[in-house]
């Protein structure tokens, strides 16, 4: 099992409307064969935050026992995904001075650079997730990507730093451990998601990532290949179902449906005559409700999101060099002329991201759905992870994703390790 296990990686998405467990593996030309998919519905999460701790570790109980019976692999570890409004993203610059000019430059130079960022006093309850290099300046030398075996006594980077507020991340600790298993690594959602749908060329000419999951929208700028921007907005399709519950006065499973089946995010594209007849409830005489309204209901929240997600963009200063526009994933972009509604409000060129970009052939239809990037993209990103530890067990160099654990997880297992055993032995 070991050696097995030792190729096989769990991505553990805990979404707002669903949770989901994958098991993946990459096959021989490095594509990731799907071995098996669980996924149930999520209830103690809302706005991309466990809300209630029991109820979660229900849903993902469910999940993984859903996974392992269709893969036939035990799950123990897993990746899993964070998002939430508490996500924040800084810049922040590094500085190393070095005693030798001889001497290469090495990973390990670059390791106490990345440490040293998380050395970086956070407000109180802040708690950093991710340290991302951006470019490295030596001796001045402005832009360079990858520094190592380069001679230089001035090491500089610029740092991409996430911000998570520790209680939420301690809260999926809490539950993935309570569901029996580990956390392997903590990842940015929206990060994941565009490993899972974004090309190389697109992070290098310019893109936005935005993921419309249930209860947040994420979202991921890159340039020139390298991560310029990250933000959540506290926003996703669940708002759109309670507005089409509220304004068309039926309940949440019908307004649900009803987006689904029907929804357009463009009022123009329906017939005023196209009507829908929703059952009454309890003998109630049904309800008729025209397409073209709910469209209306559907703008008018979509179009709000949209200005959110264009506001981060001009937040950024990239505006205008993102030469592929948008890129739209999660559940939410499957909604009717959802391309077309954001290209009219940002003027940008739009697409839908499917998670086919990593899959090898021959896995289920249903993965290239946008609703899995994130968990697709958890995977991929669990055996980036792996790819470091084994370079690192293999060079002696010390795999600086295994020295970001050494700061934020240990610090935070530690901590709550022991919480876990004495909650468990009360």
């Amino acid at each position: 099992m070991e050696s097995e296990a030792s190729e096989i990686v769990v991505g553990l998405d805990i979404g707002t409307t669903k949770i989901v467990a994958i098991v993946g593996r990459k096959n021989e030309h490095g594509k990731l064969d799907i071995l098996g998919m669980g996924r149930s519905e999520s209830i103690g999460v809302s706005r991309g935050v466990v809300s209630n701790i029991d109820k979660t570790v229900q849903s993902i109980r469910l999940a993984v026992e859903d996974a392992e019976n269709k893969s036939g692999v035990e799950i123990r570890v897993v990746n899993v995904g964070i998002a939430g409004q508490h996500i924040k993203s800084l810049q922040h610059r590094g500085i190393r001075v070095r005693h030798s000019v001889d001497d290469e430059i090495s990973q390990n130079d670059i390791n106490m650079l990345i440490d040293d960022m998380y050395k970086l006093v956070m407000l109180p309850g802040e708690e950093i997730i991710h340290v991302l290099p951006q470019e490295y300046i030596i001796d001045n030398e402005q832009g360079i990507k990858d520094p190592i075996g380069m001679a230089g006594v001035r090491l500089e980077a610029n740092f991409h730093i996430i911000t998570g507020q520790v209680a939420a991340a301690k809260n999926i600790y809490k539950c993935v451990h309570k569901a029996g298993l580990e956390v392997e690594d903590l990842i940015l959602e929206p990060l994941a998601s565009s490993e899972a749908v974004l090309s190389h060329e697109e992070k290098e000419a310019g893109v936005v990532l935005v993921d419309i999951g249930g209860g947040t929208t994420d979202i991921a700028i890159f340039q020139d290949g390298i991560i310029r921007h990250t933000a959540v907005i506290p926003f996703g399709g669940n708002v759109i179902t309670e507005d089409i519950k509220e304004g068309c006065g039926i309940i949440k499973n019908q307004a649900e449906l009803l987006k689904v089946k029907f929804g357009s995010t463009l009022a123009s594209e329906s017939q005023e005559n196209e009507i829908v007849s929703i059952p009454g409830l309890r003998g109630r005489p049904a309800k008729e409700i025209s397409l073209k309204n709910l469209a209306n209901i559907i703008q008018a929240r979509m179009e709000e999101i949209i200005e959110h997600i264009y506001y981060e963009i001009k937040n950024s200063g990239y505006e205008n060099k993102l030469i592929c526009g948008i890129v739209v994933t999660g559940g939410g972009s499957q909604l009717k002329h959802i391309t077309q509604l954001m290209e009219y409000v940002t003027g940008m060129d739009t697409r839908i991201g499917y998670p086919n970009e990593h899959l090898a052939k021959g896995n289920e239809e249903t993965l290239t759905s946008p609703m899995y990037a994130t968990g697709v993209g958890l995977v991929i990103k669990g055996f980036e992870t792996l790819k470091q530890k084994t370079a690192s067990n293999t060079g002696e160099v010390v795999s600086h994703s295994k020295k970001q654990k050494g700061s934020f997880f240990d610090k935070m297992l530690g901590a709550t390790q022991k919480f876990f055993e004495d909650g468990e032995n009360n």
